[in-house]
């Protein structure tokens, strides 16, 4: 694989893939990731033509975290290119916010010389996204009440940390408005693990909205949550609460571009759980 080809490289090759790719197999689960560099402009062109939209302008298309379980096949992963075919593609559901009218519309004055071609689309890069089941059965979606939860205590354990990768899948600046990010951090210790799969979107001055999708396994028991949340609150209430939480005026603007210090502040507008047993 030669990171200073021509910009229309389509690579990895399956071996350079393979060489990038690293793996940890846990009672019967083999946990893999993959980071390689930013796409290339032929793979870019190649993703937006079969997606119908353009691409974010740092896509890691060949990029990918996946769960296996070795004996019956089952596979779960999260990639680039499942995700966003997740974003929303007729621009009905874009942010759903009256205040980010005016947004929108630069947006598309930015883009006014491709509108013929490309249709209008989420900009902001907004996906539901749940991981791709490659292999196997689906996730069962009892009634909530019934559904088994992630076990929050077992996680705050100091178990030992046997393998633990972090991968970006997309990231856009949203024309320097914000920003949004979809990455991927996966934590595997002797008997469970938890992948964290979140989506950070933050239009300033409009909108904070977080997706996330927690993916937790029971390696003795087999067992597999699917845990899915989505939150979201306006921008300048976001900051507010960062306020009478004792930030400092200085500390606000840090704050607002991690995930980790505002996400408690935001409040759940849905949430869902799905479990498995494998095999």
């Amino acid at each position: 694989m030669s990171f200073n080809g021509a910009v229309n490289e389509h690579y990895p090759t399956p071996a350079a893939a393979d060489e990038s790719t690293v793996s940890h197999v846990q009672k019967g689960f083999k946990i893999s990731a993959r980071k390689l560099p930013i796409s290339k402009s032929g793979p870019i062109d190649e993703m937006s033509q079969k997606l119908g939209i353009p691409v974010p302008e740092m896509i890691f298309g060949d990029n990918m975290v996946s769960i296996e379980h070795l004996e019956s096949g089952w596979r779960l992963e999260f990639n680039a290119y499942d995700a966003l075919d997740r974003v929303d593609k007729t621009g009905k559901n874009m942010l759903k916010v009256a205040y980010s009218k005016e947004w929108s519309s630069s947006r598309e004055k930015t883009h006014e010389g491709i509108k013929e071609v490309v249709k209008p689309f989420d900009w902001s890069y907004t996906t539901d996204y749940k991981g791709t089941i490659t292999k196997g059965k689906p996730f069962n979606m009892p009634p909530q009440q019934d559904a088994e939860r992630i076990p929050i205590e077992l996680l705050k354990r100091p178990d030992p940390i046997l393998f633990f990768e972090e991968v970006v899948l997309y990231e856009s600046e949203l024309d320097d408005n914000g920003i949004s990010v979809l990455s991927c951090k996966v934590r595997v210790m002797p008997d469970r693990m938890l992948l964290l799969c979140r989506l950070f979107m933050r239009l300033d001055g409009v909108l904070v909205r977080i997706r996330d999708t927690r993916i937790y396994v029971d390696f003795n028991a087999g067992k597999v949550i699917r845990d899915y949340t989505e939150k979201e609150d306006a921008f300048d209430k976001v900051k507010k609460s960062l306020l009478f939480s004792g930030k400092l005026p200085e500390d606000i603007t840090v704050a607002l571009r991690d995930p980790n210090q505002i996400a408690h502040l935001i409040p759940e507008v849905k949430h869902t759980l799905e479990n498995l047993t494998v095999p």
